[in-house]
């Protein structure tokens, strides 16, 4: 299969593509040349922005079995994608979010209301316009398309750190916060997003697919701490306490508690599980998610959690 992939270096695209040359392939790149820009140096690339209309004419003439769109994130560029590509694309799978839907606290299928844009001309990423804005995006794609609407992607190479973070963090060791064993977490592994994508284009199966499985917080710590081998002791910290303090988003990531979350919670994969969606093993992705982000430089500083000097702040107040 010819297979024109928007993106193709960083975290889901990166798996997206090593998945596809894994699966003898031909693959092309269509991205900025910015991020990694020296991986897989024997793949076609199409340098250019999808934003600029002269950028897309280096698709003139060119034609593919499949489009994977990982970084579409506004609906203009992506209109203006479909139409350089003219059909010539072939079958186009989309990698949405369940971010599209329009209300999170309750039970929510692949039917549930989207998201609509306060401005629809608005192209400004920001949290209150992602949904709608992720929403438009699907809206823009021919009916025949697939999108896969995962929720927290994880796994090694994950640039957002948001479930990296925890895993680190028991492996050090000591006393650390943590949500209640039994709050729930919602996840897909990208290497898994990244096959479930590719059987979608190597199929030409549309419609939309949920893409998550939610398993127990303390599932994940206690793996952690036993492949890390450490002595991390969990403080379970009330939803009340982390709203108090703000903890919820950048210092205690992926952590979702509240009636207004519930239906993120909750959500099912039942229709992409029927398409061929499947999840490795939990430790799995815990092991190989510790072993590469170990791996990476001293200095390295995290994108998401708190530091060691905020965290013992808390402890020794919640312990005063």
């Amino acid at each position: 299969m010819k297979l024109l992939i928007l993106g193709g270096t960083q975290f889901v695209g990166r798996h997206i593509t090593e998945a596809a040359l894994a699966g003898g392939h031909t693959v092309t790149l269509f991205n900025r040349g910015v991020t990694n820009a020296d991986l897989f140096p024997d793949v076609e690339k199409i340098h250019g922005d999808r934003s600029n209309p002269d950028d897309l004419t280096a698709l003139d003439g060119r034609a593919w079995n499949a489009v994977i769109d990982v970084n579409g994130y506004i609906p203009r560029p992506m209109r203006q994608m479909l139409a350089a590509l003219g059909g010539r694309g072939g079958h186009y799978v989309y990698i949405s979010s369940i971010s599209v839907y329009a209300d999170f606290s309750q039970p929510m299928d692949e039917d549930s209301p989207l998201a609509e844009l306060a401005d629809p001309a608005t192209e400004e990423i920001t949290g209150e316009t992602y949904s709608g804005l992720k929403a438009a995006c699907e809206r823009a794609l021919p009916e025949s398309a697939a999108v896969i609407r995962p929720s927290y992607v994880v796994g090694p190479h994950d640039h957002t750190d948001r479930f990296t973070y925890w895993l680190l963090r028991a492996a050090r060791g000591g006393k650390m916060l943590a949500p209640a064993p039994d709050e729930p977490l919602t996840l897909v592994d990208a290497r898994d997003l990244a096959a479930f994508a590719l059987k979608l284009a190597e199929e030409k199966l549309g419609g939309a697919y949920n893409a998550t499985q939610s398993v127990p917080f303390g599932m994940v710590l206690e793996s952690a701490r036993r492949l890390s081998g450490s002595d991390a002791e969990f403080v379970t910290i009330s939803e009340g306490f982390a709203r108090e303090h703000e903890l919820l988003g950048r210092g205690l990531p992926v952590w979702n508690p509240g009636p207004e979350d519930a239906g993120v919670n909750a959500i099912v994969s039942t229709r992409a599980i029927a398409a061929g969606l499947a999840f490795r093993p939990l430790e799995d992705t815990i092991r190989d998610t510790l072993v590469w982000a170990q791996g990476r430089p001293a200095d390295y500083l995290m994108k998401a959690g708190l530091t060691a000097e905020q965290e013992a702040a808390l402890l020794q107040e919640l312990t005063a």
